[in-house]
């Protein structure tokens, strides 16, 4: 098993119009992303294979997409159907060969193989997907998001950037005690509450149960949880990437958030994050304060991980860990298995319970 195995989003769907062509980088690898004649997305490596230029900076007509320095012209496959220079000799067959990129490129098809590097690609739930391992160890499905688009349920979505690695988002997105450093009033007020949890490790995901959570809520306080009672709180990742947080206070008042962290290079991870709630007839008014409020802690978290990132930068990932971290040792011990190219659903099943105050 590996990272590139997964797959990671690399565009909303309503981003990927049928003449653009996006710019995307995804473990290190630079992308061309467009439509092609069919509608369906395709993904290029971002690379001429003429002079190198970037694919991304050029132009796409009736599904096909051209350089923007020399003018070559490649289709849904990859495949170069035009090269101006050559006039008709290019579909000459006794053209030397350039290149040797995917596999549809080098069929008896084609009368010549000059052919791009093609990724697969697809599309679920508004997300344009891609997967950079042409013959994965598993056919993994791409993580499908609560509840989006079920009746009586919103989704906001947001992207942001983040100057740290996948690993340290992943674990900010489902760590309770920063938010109230990190958000004091928004989210938390500190007010040295003892919340209980339940982490277990299994199957490639860690799992977090909150016991004895009642007010923390920040300002919405009064509106999503006005009795005080123990709201039903879940946190999970699952591997290699994806976090979501669910509360649970009541009829008409649930709430996820699920986060992709897409890893572009070693310290930058692209994150889209879909707050989905069902509010009932509230619905509609509480979209624009959802979208607000969770852009403002995203921006905070940003933030924090920014500055984090510097100072791993200069003295490397040695972290003190307090039993509230329980979380993050699992989550780094299932992306460091990864990491080695080996299965983290075979390590041993692990439960955990811990108390702590925030």
């Amino acid at each position: 098993m590996q990272f590139e195995d997964f797959w990671y989003v690399v565009a909303l769907s309503q981003e990927l119009k049928p003449n653009a062509v996006l710019s995307r980088t995804v473990l290190g690898e630079w992308l061309a992303i467009f439509r092609g004649d069919n509608g369906e997305a395709v993904a290029l490596q971002d690379r001429c294979l003429h002079r190198n230029s970037r694919l991304s900076q050029g132009n796409v007509r009736q599904g096909m997409l051209s350089c923007p320095y020399h003018g070559w012209v490649y289709d849904k496959q990859g495949k170069v159907v035009s090269v101006p220079s050559e006039g008709d000799d290019h579909f000459n067959p006794l053209i030397e060969q350039i290149d040797i990129g995917s596999e549809e490129c080098t069929t008896k098809a084609y009368r010549h193989k000059r052919c791009a590097k093609k990724y697969e690609t697809r599309e679920q739930e508004g997300y344009v997907y891609v997967r950079l391992a042409a013959n994965p160890s598993e056919e993994f499905q791409p993580f499908s998001m609560p509840y989006y688009g079920k009746p009586g349920w919103e989704t906001v979505r947001v992207i942001n950037r983040f100057q740290n690695t996948v690993i340290n988002c992943a674990e900010n997105f489902i760590d309770i005690p920063h938010t109230v450093s990190v958000h004091p009033g928004i989210f938390r007020t500190s007010r040295k509450q003892k919340l209980e949890m339940t982490v277990e490790r299994k199957n490639g995901s860690v799992l977090v149960e909150y016991q004895k959570e009642t007010n923390n809520l920040g300002w919405y306080a009064k509106f999503l949880n006005p009795k005080r009672k123990e709201i039903k709180h879940t946190d999970s990742f699952y591997m290699p990437n994806v976090t979501s947080v669910e509360y649970n206070m009541g009829d008409r008042r649930r709430l996820f958030i699920t986060s992709q962290s897409i890893p572009e290079t070693e310290d930058s991870t692209l994150v889209y994050t879909d707050v989905t709630f069902n509010y009932g007839i509230w619905n509609k008014i509480a979209r624009p304060f959802v979208r607000w409020t969770a852009q403002k802690i995203i921006r905070q978290d940003v933030e924090a991980l920014a500055i984090q990132g510097e100072a791993i930068k200069k003295y490397g990932t040695q972290f003190a860990n307090t039993p509230a971290d329980t979380i993050h040792v699992f989550v780094e011990s299932i992306v460091n298995q990864i990491a080695r190219k080996k299965d983290p659903r075979i390590l041993p099943n692990r439960s955990v319970r811990v108390s702590f105050w925030v």
